[in-house]
């Protein structure tokens, strides 16, 4: 398949180059915590939503803040996990711990059941729309932290953590978390990628 240079190769090239990145530290170098910030604002206002719904959420947690949402976690995974397991559990808590930060992806049911309320027909819909749109707004901070040259990892602990953290940063309970993007300086870079063959995954008709 051919490829061309245009506008939008600059956009392509940078969804390439992001990777997930397990080896973080707290250095964010020359990026100063308020780019971090800019970047997850902005794309919270102008990444698309269904029926521009905005249900997005999100919460950026810093040095201590993000500290404490580890340990808040790892509080909670110790309760659970059998002791045999725990040392590769307690690992990874570990290494999340030791980024920068952490930013946290929600989704506001208090809107996505007033959408379902207001737009009946699709109300079966609207979960699914809201899940997509988060998914969009990952993605998007994800990326742009890659280009600050940042490393980050996409994580899940929810639905454990949710009532504690909604507890201690004082957040509405309507607030569903989804995701957790660990962020920090690079230690060491992602191995190689490997894909499935384009042809099994790709079709166009009618060109």
């Amino acid at each position: 398949m051919a490829t061309t240079t245009t506008a939008s190769t600059a956009y392509l090239d940078a969804l390439k180059a992001r990777r997930t990145i397990y080896a973080l530290n707290k250095d964010l170098g020359a990026v100063p915590a308020a780019r971090v910030q800019t970047i997850a604002s902005e794309a919270l206002q102008h990444v698309p939503s269904s029926f521009n719904s905005q249900s997005n959420r999100v919460v950026v947690l810093l040095g201590a803040e993000h500290d404490k949402f580890w340990d808040i976690t790892t509080s909670i995974l110790k309760a659970i996990v059998p002791e045999a397991s725990w040392e590769a559990t307690g690992g990874k808590m570990a290494m999340f711990k030791g980024a920068a930060g952490s930013i946290l992806f929600f989704e506001d049911q208090t809107v996505v059941e007033g959408m379902q309320a207001k737009f009946a027909t699709y109300a079966d819909k609207f979960p699914v729309w809201a899940t997509q749109s988060s998914g969009m707004l990952q993605h998007a901070v994800w990326t742009m932290l890659e280009l600050e040259g940042l490393g980050a990892n996409l994580q899940h602990y929810n639905p454990l953590v949710d009532a504690k953290v909604a507890e201690t940063w004082g957040l509405p309970v309507t607030w569903k978390l989804s995701a957790q993007l660990v962020f920090g300086g690079r230690v060491a870079e992602a191995g190689e990628k490997t894909f499935t063959p384009l042809e099994e995954k790709f079709k166009v008709f009618g060109a």
